[in-house]
């Protein structure tokens, strides 16, 4: 695998880890900062799965 594509897909990685740990803070937190913050970051952690998981596929096409 490539070095660039396997440093990039564990950044994503580690990026995805952190932005689903900040959701289920702000989620057990409750209130106002979940309303206004819950959804934005469930989706920032889709979009980060998605970048991982596209990362992934490059990395099995090239090696």
């Amino acid at each position: 695998m490539n070095t660039l594509v396997t440093i990039l897909l564990v950044l994503a990685l580690l990026i995805t880890v952190g932005v689903l740990f900040s959701g289920l803070i702000v989620m057990a937190r409750g209130g106002e900062v979940n309303r206004k913050y819950g959804n934005k970051l469930m989706r920032y952690r889709v979009v980060c799965q998605g970048v991982a998981l596209g990362l992934l596929a490059i990395a099995f096409m090239i090696g």
